[in-house]
C-alpha cells in the first residue's frame, strides 16, 4: 500500500514561512501558490514563532 502523505524537508518549512513573514503575503496566498494545505503552512509557522 502506497501513502499520499507528502513530507518536507525542514528547509522547505522554512523557506515558506520565510515567505509569509518578508513579504507580509497572507498565509492563505502563499500556501495556494505553494500548492499546500493552508493549515499544514500554519502549523509550520507555529511551530516557527511559540507563543510566550
Amino acid at each position: 500500500m502506497t501513502s499520499s502523505h507528502l513530507e518536507f524537508t525542514p528547509d522547505y518549512k522554512d523557506e515558506a514561512v520565510k515567505l509569509v513573514l518578508t513579504t507580509g503575503i497572507a498565509v492563505a496566498t502563499v500556501a495556494r501558490e505553494l500548492r499546500i494545505n493552508e493549515a499544514t503552512l500554519g502549523r509550520w509557522m507555529s511551530a516557527f514563532m511559540p507563543i510566550g
